[in-house]
């Protein structure tokens, strides 16, 4: 009798699929984590970009995750199952490098240092372009910052 064999990433996504997270590329080049939580997915990113956790460190996590209820001016209230599941995928993978450790004001990645640093070249007014809106919109100019890849390469400033 012929013995069928499974390869080892077919057996990754088939146990991730039967929890329902969302796996990525092995050897994939993003800051989005190899495991993607479905929930965050779902959640979070149904209004805006599933930002990746380590642009962010553990206490900011905590800090928005305790004030959904005014989330930047909305109401992003979740059941508290709900919001212990995110909260036990977000801080594990938080950013814990030099880089991303201070806690930002307003735990907003945008006003973060290294992300000022970063975008320091940036025009005030590319910002308020419609199609920016703002800059924690990522993917208005980051073309492949929903797979969370912010390479230099894929950056396309909207006119």
């Amino acid at each position: 009798m012929k013995r069928a064999t499974i390869s080892l990433a077919a057996a990754i996504l088939l146990a991730a699929s039967l929890d329902g997270t969302v796996v990525k590329a092995a050897g994939s080049k993003d800051l989005l984590p190899a495991m993607m939580s479905e929930k965050y997915r779902t959640e979070c990113a149904s209004c805006h970009l599933a930002y990746p956790p380590a642009l962010l460190p553990a206490a900011s996590w905590r800090r928005l995750l305790s004030h959904l209820d005014n989330h930047y001016g909305v109401d992003a209230s979740l059941e508290p199952a709900e919001v212990l599941e995110i909260s036990k995928w977000l801080e594990p993978l938080a950013g814990t490098y030099k880089k991303v450790r201070e806690e930002p004001a307003e735990d907003r990645i945008t006003k973060a240092a290294w992300f000022v640093r970063e975008h320091r070249k940036i025009d005030a007014e590319v910002w308020l372009r419609p199609s920016v809106k703002s800059a924690a919109n990522c993917a208005a100019c980051h073309t492949t910052a929903d797979d969370g890849n912010y390479n230099d390469k894929f950056v396309r400033i909207p006119k």
